[in-house]
């Protein structure tokens, strides 16, 4: 499948709407009265053979009849005929359709199933792309195109609006109507038994009419293709996300503690965080984002000012904004003083600034021009009460005069934001406000929850782009020594590994473990109490008891030999009594980790239907479902993402220290959360795993107890993830003709200061070759994009130090591809620094990277490079490309190699 076949469908030139009619208040009639009546401009060609004009316009009897290639096609007939009309689009040359047509995979009816399989499958062979079925349709205002059975024409904007659910879409553009707020696409994707939001992001994303993505999502299908889209399309424009069903009552029931605490809900949230997409919580702050995007308002930090004449009505918007996190700003001593002197002198002398009821327009703006010159304010929320002695309206035109005389005197004006309160008389207020593009809400909450998703928008993106720091200790698993515990587990037809297993698989990933000693009887356990000395802790030992401490199989702070004994015979015959049918290998004697300052975490994985592997932290130990302290990730983790998911619970404020008690080795457990992940990503086997609790105190982490359920492998290690993880196998070790060695390997985003090093070290010269024009500086935001990359969709391989180097890797070269997302077409650059020259460096390098894009199943590679750049024009004829020169650059050759 390809998104050009999507570009097309929502830039036609042409449609044919097959199950035109005439009967009033059908589908086929009110879709066929809204293409007609929206303005398109191109082609429409109603077909069905009982008619023979609709709207005054001639109607077609069947497909192959039509007079031309119909670009799109939307399918309006009864379910039973679905399948054939799409193979007789596709026979046409059609490359897209929307089947707004019900009765398929909905309510799980097995008809409607065996219906949509041999759609898609009339589809397939000409590559036919479908939205739907049961959907709405599609709207594109920018081209008059309304292919659906909407209510009214939405009017043209720059916010794309993409929904399951066909009725969150009319509500939203009634609502957006009536503001005068506009839509570059408004989709209803229905069942998406082809095109689903993945397919969606990656359009939208690189689509220079839409500014801002909205999504309406119920579920998600085929998560890797969803991240990749969703990252990308973060990266270049606003994604706002609502997601349904937030409180599942089919969550399943789960052995492990991680599985109980990782809900469905979660997780969609972790993915959406991970996106760099802003989450709302419901239809209301999704029309509040609309608002928001609709006025291009973006926000620098969250130190919010509040003006207003009515003082309850400021004090309320204060909780709310403390509420959500934000911060109420510090107003500098000037603007105190230019305040009293433009404010009567009972004003509030204070953030909120109460300007008092009868403050008129010109109040307003004397007050609203010194809060925005405020160093300590990042935004304004301007408030009104409405009362008989001022005119809101005034004040709002006075709010608008003022806030557009700052916009075209700064680069960059403070955030602004208004809430009208009340109904007949903010109307109009509102309405001007909105024809101004300066955001208003109905109540000051809603404006507060707006600033705070700007705010939040704004840290995503923040964290899309931050560099992480290195691994602070280099550990290289022995993933064979854990594999074979795990095959073993496998062969024996066992779900659950041991204790003893568990800990062997956490010491193969470096994770410091309470040593255990296996005992058999209760004799023995007393004899290594006396050589591991006490006090020690007891365990029941049995592959079928998963939660010891639950059946009484947990005793703690055993002082003597003799203690240990008598436990040890008491835990087996009760165990054994109350569980007989459970098999008991014996007792684990282990020494008791003490320290006063010490933390109960727990750091867990579990399985996610739609995600796959998700990762867990929060505060441990036996009380762990009922704290509910947890933040969720998805693998993998790099240290800054293993810090961000830590800064997410509450015990992360314990865990760096207060009152007398010292910070924990906060480093220490983030490596710990990498090392998790890193067996996550390197073993499938592994199905469900619990550390808990992983105790940390100021100087170390060691984990006293873990769970690991296993499983045959279903499928490929990476392919389970959401997430592609770093490609190991692609590292190699080359030698140099002078002896040296160096290393050959992806990209981590742990590389931009090695990367901007490598960048300053080039000349201008060298600078114009590879990027085709003179940089001074190589921005952050770009070096974060050339190494944070999704290795999904790119693949940058570096030259770089041996990792037994000592002191400070090098870069001293790069190649990448980036392929579309249909994986066809990928364009690749070089850089390969000047001192490395000569030595065969630049032709090894593009011969992996094309190595890499044939087995990736890449067609073609193709590459943009300066006419005077004789070396790389050399290669690139040395390797078989094709070199031509750009027909709308002639100082630029097209160099293009078919795979």
């Amino acid at each position: 499948m390809t998104i050009r076949n999507i570009k097309t469908m929502f830039r036609p030139r042409s449609v044919a709407l097959i199950g035109a009619s005439q009967t009033p208040n059908t589908v086929g009639n009110v879709v066929a009265r809204n293409l007609f009546s929206a303005g398109f401009e191109g082609n429409i060609f109603p077909v069905n053979p009982k008619y023979k004009t609709i709207e005054g316009r001639p109607v077609y009897p069947d497909i192959p009849g039509l007079p031309v290639v119909p670009d799109l096609g939307i399918v309006a007939t009864p379910p039973d005929a679905v399948p054939g009309v799409i193979r007789a689009l596709g026979e046409k040359g059609t490359p897209a359709a929307v089947v707004i047509t019900a009765g398929f995979s909905e309510g799980h009816n097995r008809h409607g199933e065996a219906l949509q399989q041999q759609m898609l499958d009339a589809a397939r062979p000409f590559r036919l792309r479908i939205i739907g079925p049961n959907c709405l349709g599609i709207m594109v205002p920018g081209i008059f195109l309304n292919a659906g059975f909407s209510h009214i024409h939405a009017l043209p904007g720059r916010i794309a609006f993409v929904a399951q659910s066909g009725a969150v879409i009319t509500s939203v553009l009634d609502w957006a109507t009536y503001r005068r707020i506009g839509f570059s696409h408004l989709v209803s994707l229905g069942d998406m038994a082809d095109v689903d939001f993945g397919d969606m992001l990656d359009h939208l994303a690189n689509d220079n009419r839409t500014r801002a993505i909205l999504l309406y999502i119920e579920t998600v299908t085929q998560a890797r293709k969803f991240m990749s889209a969703a990252r990308a399309a973060a990266r270049m424009k606003p994604v706002i996300v609502v997601k349904a069903g937030r409180h599942a009552e089919s969550a399943r029931a789960a052995a492990s503690h991680t599985g109980a605490l990782a809900g469905s809900d979660a997780v969609y949230e972790a993915a959406f965080r991970r996106a760099g997409m802003l989450r709302v919580s419901d239809m209301q702050a999704l029309f509040d984002a609309v608002g928001t995007l609709a006025a291009s308002q973006t926000v620098s930090g969250d130190r919010l000012a509040i003006l207003t004449n009515g003082g309850g009505m400021g004090v309320m918007a204060t909780d709310t904004l403390i509420d959500k996190g934000g911060r109420l700003a510090k107003l500098s001593p000037e603007t105190l003083s230019r305040l009293d002197q433009v404010l009567p002198p009972t004003w509030s002398h204070g953030n909120p600034a109460d300007i008092i009821g009868d403050a008129p327009g010109t109040r307003y703006a004397a007050a609203l021009d010194a809060l925005l010159d405020d160093k300590n304010v990042d935004a304004v929320l301007v408030l009104n009460c409405p009362n008989a002695v001022a005119s809101g309206t005034e004040a709002a035109q006075a709010v608008i005069e003022l806030y557009n005389s700052k916009t075209r005197t700064h680069a960059r004006p403070k955030t602004l934001l208004t809430s009208w309160l009340g109904e007949g008389a903010a109307l109009g207020a509102r309405q001007l406000f909105t024809e101004n593009r300066i955001p208003t809400y109905e109540t000051p909450a809603y404006a507060v929850r707006a600033f705070m998703q700007m705010v939040r928008y704004q840290h995503n993106q923040e964290m899309l782009i931050e560099t992480p720091p290195n691994v602070p200790e280099r550990f290289t698993p022995d993933t064979e020594a854990a594999r074979s515990v795990i095959t073993r587990a496998i062969d024996q037809g066992r779900e659950w590994l041991t204790g003893e297993e568990a800990k062997a698989i956490l010491t193969a990933y470096r994770i410091p473990v309470a040593e255990p000693r296996a005992a058999r009887t209760p004799e023995e356990a007393g004899a290594i109490a006396e050589t591991l000395g006490v006090p020690v802790a007891l365990k029941i030992l049995s592959p079928d008891i998963v939660h010891k401490s639950d059946v009484g199989g947990v005793v703690l702070g055993l002082e003597s030999p003799g203690a240990v004994r008598e436990t040890a015979a008491d835990m087996l015959a009760r165990v054994r009594a109350e569980h007989p049918d459970a098999r008991i290998d014996g007792i684990m004697v282990e020494p008791m980790i003490r320290s006063e300052n010490a933390h109960e975490l727990i750091v867990g994985m579990t399985e996610d239907p739609q995600f796959g592997p998700v990762l867990l932290f929060g505060q441990g130990g036996t009380a762990v479902e009922v704290i509910r302290d947890k933040a969720l990730a998805l693998p993998p983790l790099n240290m800054h993402l293993a810090r961000e998911v830590m800064e997410r619970t509450q015990v992360y404020r314990l865990l760096k220290g207060y009152r007398q008690r010292s910070p924990a080795c906060l480093e220490s457990i983030a490596l710990t959360l990498v090392k998790v992940s890193q067996l996550v990503c390197d073993i499938a086997e592994v199905a469900e795993l619990d550390i808990n609790p992983l105790l940390a105190d100021e100087h170390r982490v060691i984990a006293l107890d873990a769970r690991i359920r296993v499983k045959p492998a279903a499928e490929d290690t990476s392919r389970r993830l959401a997430i592609c993880p770093y490609p190991r196998e692609l590292e190699e070790s080359i030698r140099l003709p002078d002896g040296r060695s160096l290393y050959v390997r992806p990209i981590r985003p742990e590389d931009e200061p090695a990367f901007q090093n490598l960048f300053s070290s080039l000349s201008m010269e060298e600078i114009r070759l590879r990027f085709l024009h003179y940089m001074k500086i190589l921005s952050h935001s770009l070096a974060a994009r050339l190494t944070q990359i999704d290795y999904d969709r790119q693949m940058a391989l570096v030259l770089t130090d041996s990792p037994e180097h000592a002191g400070e890797n090098r870069l001293y070269g790069v190649v990448r591809i980036s392929a579309d997302p249909d994986n066809e077409r990928a364009e690749f650059a070089i850089l390969l620094h000047s001192d490395m020259t000569g030595m065969g460096l630049g032709p090894m390098l593009m011969r992996r990277i094309i190595n890499y894009a044939r087995k990736k199943g890449i067609r073609e590679i193709y590459g943009d490079v300066l006419g005077d750049n004789s070396p790389m024009l050399k290669l690139a004829r040395a390797f078989g490309f094709r070199v031509r020169p750009d027909p709308d650059d002639p100082g630029v050759m097209l160099i293009t190699l078919k795979l």
